[in-house]
């Protein structure tokens, strides 16, 4: 095997190891030992299958590093989320790129599952893969209950 570079999600470590998602295809990595990194955080990096097995992965060089932080606000969606949720039905998505960096997603779920829902969104590692894909470094959720409208905010630094 060879050496393999991409952005990376730590989604296990320990003391003797850790595990990388690579958010671009979904392989998972377990490391040979711990690099120096704590789960959730996100590497652009570059890995190398160690021999002689090939089975474990040692990281040869860090591009970047950088940590998701992960915000339920109690601030209502934005007026464009609003108006996106008003032409869409409930259980449908819409992915929009922001101006710039980044994407805002809008959920349109039943009003009584609003705050289920957005703790799904908070609790879910696709949501960490997705920032690391589009180069966020905080996931801002808002939501407002009496539209069920959940509005993910996926932002640059």
């Amino acid at each position: 095997m060879t050496e393999k570079t991409g952005t990376f999600l730590v989604t296990h470590a320990d003391e003797g190891s850790a595990v990388f998602r690579d958010v671009s295809d979904g392989q998972v990595h377990t490391m040979a030992s711990n690099p120096d990194v704590t789960e959730q955080d996100v590497l652009e990096a570059t890995i190398q299958p160690q021999p002689p097995m090939e089975v474990a992965w040692e990281v040869v060089e860090v591009e970047e590093r950088r940590g998701v932080e992960l915000v339920d606000t109690d601030l209502a969606p934005t007026t464009q989320a609003m108006e996106i949720a008003d032409d869409q039905a409930v259980g449908e998505v819409e992915r929009v790129e922001r101006a710039g960096e980044g994407e805002i997603h809008v959920l349109s779920v039943p009003p009584e599952r609003t705050a289920d829902a957005a703790a799904d969104v908070l609790d879910d590692t696709a949501t960490l893969e997705r920032a690391a894909r589009v180069g966020a470094v905080r996931v801002e959720v808002r939501a407002d209950s009496d539209e069920g409208v959940v509005n993910v905010r996926y932002l640059p630094d």
